[in-house]
């Protein structure tokens, strides 16, 4: 089989192209956002928080996570100091602020979350009202998604022999069924409410102008990297509770439509695969030629020639 390398190469971009012709439908993006209109979320009130950690172990609880009792001097209490294998939602106190405040870290619902962009098999994806959530039967185990994650939200069960991505799906199976999140029916004091997005950003401008000098005068989350499921309100700078500044605009389109067309049904390492079998094949050929001829060339002189004939 005689295949040059220009031969192999337009097959591979052959192959890659029919899977660009038409990206959105190929790589299945059209479920990967969420219109503001159809989604729920959170809206956390860091003022009203008093950072009792109750939706902590009550997210616990509800996710079927074992305690978390890895805390050097905490090892017969659940503290947690961090999101982990264990911990989806954690109470922390501001990091950077000059009073007292706290903040409630989850994964944060993106409306165009880059975690799922990034996933090349869709085990990340939207469900319910648009709560991000991981479906195990498509992960591969690439932790693309933590890389991705601007809230450092996914975290991956490196102990276990079957590890999974831990993060907060807003208590999707409850939800669905017309219930609420865990975390909020145990706050005791209304710091964290559930509702539809477009609901809680009325409800945090409300707040906001009712009370002008309690808070910053913006709903964290309405705008940051084009809008998330999980609002906040704080008194302090949001920069302070360690909340990354963001642009108004998701930044990863084209690495969504090239990484889902790539990896969707393999088409990408199929194609790869077939090129370095060609490959090989053609290699292999011309190798076996090459020795023969050299056999060829070894044996005997012709009937008739003499040693000086050779020279």
């Amino acid at each position: 089989m005689n295949v040059d390398r220009r031969t192999a190469l337009g097959a591979l971009a052959g192959a890659v192209g029919a899977a660009l012709a038409s990206p959105l439908e190929v790589a299945g993006l059209e479920g990967s956002r969420t219109d503001s209109a159809d989604a729920v979320g959170l809206l956390f009130d860091s003022t009203r928080c008093a950072g009792c950690r109750a939706c902590v172990r009550a997210c616990r609880d509800a996710a079927g996570l074992l305690q978390d009792d890895r805390t050097a001097g905490y090892e017969l209490y659940d503290a947690p100091t961090d999101l982990n294998d264990r911990t989806r939602t954690i109470i922390k106190l501001a990091p950077h602020s000059e009073r007292p405040a706290f903040v409630k870290q989850q994964c944060m619902h993106c409306l165009d979350p880059a975690c799922v962009a990034a996933c090349m098999l869709g085990a990340l994806h939207k469900g319910f009202g648009g709560a991000v959530v991981w479906d195990p039967a498509f992960c591969v185990g690439c932790r693309y998604c933590q890389v991705a994650c601007p809230f450092n939200a996914p975290k991956f069960e490196w102990a276990s022999p079957t590890p999974k991505i831990v993060k907060c799906d807003l208590c999707a199976s409850r939800i669905s069924e017309g219930g609420r999140p865990a975390c909020v029916e145990a706050c005791p004091r209304e710091a964290v409410v559930f509702g539809r997005r477009e609901d809680l950003i009325a409800e945090g401008h409300h707040r906001i102008a009712a009370n002008p000098g309690r808070y910053e005068r913006r709903v964290y989350g309405e705008e940051e990297i084009g809008g998330t499921q999980v609002l906040m309100l704080a008194g302090v700078p949001f920069e302070n509770l360690g909340l990354p500044r963001t642009g108004s605009h998701p930044t990863h389109d084209f690495q969504r439509t090239l990484q889902h067309t790539i990896y969707r049904g393999f088409v990408g390492p199929a194609a790869l695969y077939a090129v370095l079998g060609i490959v090989m094949v053609r290699n292999r050929g011309r190798f076996g030629g090459d020795e023969g001829e050299e056999a060829e060339d070894s044996g005997s002189a012709p009937a008739g020639a003499t040693p000086g004939d050779a020279l």
